[in-house]
């Protein structure tokens, strides 16, 4: 099974990278695929690109239902 994400970005670096906040984990990734990202901007993160643009509201409603299954910051909850 796959799994995209959504980050958002905290820093824009050189060429077509960025850096984005995953859970309070910080990994640089490839904006090669995405037009128009700035920082602030949640993006749909696979395998280290980022795959399209999130609107916030709905980003953040993602990441809650993700914390309630126990999937907060990209670990599973033990139990």
């Amino acid at each position: 099974m796959c799994l995209a994400i959504p980050a958002r970005v905290v820093e824009l670096l050189d060429g077509d990278n960025a850096r984005i906040d995953l859970g309070g984990v910080l990994k640089e990734i490839s904006l090669a695929l995405v037009e128009d990202v700035a920082e602030g901007d949640y993006v749909i993160v696979h395998v280290g690109y980022a795959l399209s643009k999130l609107d916030t509201d709905e980003a953040e409603r993602t990441l809650a239902l993700f914390a309630e299954a126990g999937l907060a910051g990209g670990a599973v909850a033990p139990g």
